[in-house]
């Protein structure tokens, strides 16, 4: 399953909104209903992703009992996964690395993008292309 629609119950809490996600057997929170269904849908599709990972297959819509009091907000949250799993994988983590201060000094006398530069590189250690996930 590429895309889904997952029930959410949003709660009123003091500070905002607790969603929980019945489908997941997860929850989140968000400071306003529309962060609230953000955050879900980035829950739902974390943990969607990772289950991917580990080979399980994805629960379906509605499986879950849905308990909802009577000021609780029962929405739908859509999820492309494909979509989800390509800005996932796409996303900058930072890495810290150390050189001698010479080199340091020399490349950014040079304009060394030192980004671009650790990206080429591993990318060619890996023979990946670095815009494999694009």
């Amino acid at each position: 399953m590429a895309k889904g629609a997952y029930p959410i119950i949003l709660k009123r809490t003091d500070s905002g909104y607790y969603v929980e996600i019945p489908d997941f057997d997860i929850g989140t929170q968000g400071d306003s209903i529309a962060d609230a269904m953000e955050m879900a849908r980035d829950a739902i599709g974390l943990m969607g992703i990772d289950m991917q990972d580990d080979g399980k297959e994805l629960p379906k819509p509605y499986q879950a009992e849905i308990k909802a009091e009577k000021n609780d907000i029962v929405t739908l949250v859509d999820i492309d996964f494909s979509e989800y799993r390509k800005r996932a994988d796409n996303r900058a983590v930072k890495k810290n690395c150390t050189i001698p201060y010479w080199m340091s000094v020399e490349a950014d006398k040079a304009g060394v993008n030192y980004s671009r530069l650790l990206q080429d590189a591993i990318a060619s250690i890996l023979g990946v292309n670095t815009q494999k996930a694009n």
